[in-house]
């Protein structure tokens, strides 16, 4: 007996002829039924293997697809971030910015508000530079001192310098210093490679004027490196530091409030008689003023009037004879 599957496999069940007995139905019903369940089973396999083979090669290939679309993206997505970083300029380590400021703040006492600006740009990890102390005319004392703070303490300690008194003058300055730092940093590495090339040469010199030329060439590259390295470490020290000029002057005294009371007869005679005390005071000192004056007037009339009288008989003594 032959037995063909929906998969194509067939089978051949050969059954031998035996003695015919009782145990004959029951060997056809178990060969057969052992066929049916061969059937069913290469139906089920190779119809399951045939649509789920061609689902799953389907399924395989659409997330094949994917899966290259999804690695072709990435790799494309990639590939363009790298393109675009190479595209990019490299950037700037960061801004350098010079900060200064000039206040002026009036306070009631100066020595206290000058140990208070000096606690606040120590505590800010800064330092105190210049200080100088003196009194005005009218002899209130004053003072000018300059702080250096870090950059990123700036705003916090000029607050707290503003805040000390009543502030008179503020006026702050940034100015930006980036492309001069940049430009100095691209010099340094320029001179030191030239630096370095020129003691390549001496060490291959083997002319006496050859390495005098060389040493008065490494001579004059080293001076400049090292003016570069003094502005790039200027510029660093104003870039890292702030600069505060804070200029303290003293409170002047509170003038006493006149008395808007009535003014007593005393209060008159007392000031009718300073009055008349000052009126004789400027009187004598006109007087002290004019009397040379009319010394010397007085004197020369004197004398003059001497004169006239001894003239005058001279003159008439002819015509009495």
């Amino acid at each position: 007996m032959t037995v063909t599957s929906l998969g194509g496999t067939s089978m051949h069940l050969s059954g031998t002829k035996t003695r015919t007995g009782p145990r004959r139905p029951l060997a056809l019903l178990a060969a057969a039924l052992f066929a049916l369940v061969l059937a069913l089973t290469g139906c089920s396999g190779g119809g399951g293997d045939a649509g789920g083979g061609s689902a799953a090669d389907a399924d395989d290939k659409a997330a094949s697809k994917s899966d290259a679309g999804a690695g072709g993206g990435a790799g494309g997505g990639r590939s363009d971030s790298s393109s675009q970083q190479a595209k990019k300029p490299p950037k700037l380590t960061g801004v350098h910015v010079i900060r200064t400021a000039h206040l002026s703040v009036r306070v009631k006492d100066v020595p206290d508000a000058l140990d208070k600006a000096r606690a606040a740009a120590e505590n800010a990890g800064g330092m105190v530079g210049d200080e100088t102390t003196d009194r005005d005319a009218h002899g209130h004392e004053r003072s000018r001192v300059t702080l250096r703070v870090p950059q990123e303490s700036y705003e916090d300690v000029l607050d707290q310098l503003s805040g000390s008194g009543r502030l008179l003058e503020l006026d702050k300055n940034a100015k930006d210093v980036t492309d001069q730092v940049v430009d100095v940093d691209s010099r340094i590495k320029s001179q030191r490679a030239s630096v370095a090339r020129v003691r390549e040469l001496m060490d291959r010199a083997e002319k006496l004027s050859d390495v005098v030329t060389l040493e008065g060439e490494l001579g004059t590259r080293q001076s400049e490196l090292e003016a570069l390295l003094a502005q790039q470490d200027s510029l660093k020290d104003r870039t890292s530091l702030s600069t505060i000029t804070m200029r303290l002057t003293e409170t002047p005294p509170a003038t006493p409030p006149v008395a808007d009371d009535d003014t007593s007869v005393l209060d008159a005679l007392s000031g009718g008689w300073n009055a008349f005390v000052t009126g004789l005071k400027w009187i004598g000192i006109a007087l002290a003023a004019i009397l040379p004056f009319a010394a010397v007037l007085g004197a020369a009339a004197f004398l003059l009037t001497r004169f006239v009288r001894r003239a005058r008989p001279a003159k008439s003594s002819p015509s009495g004879d």
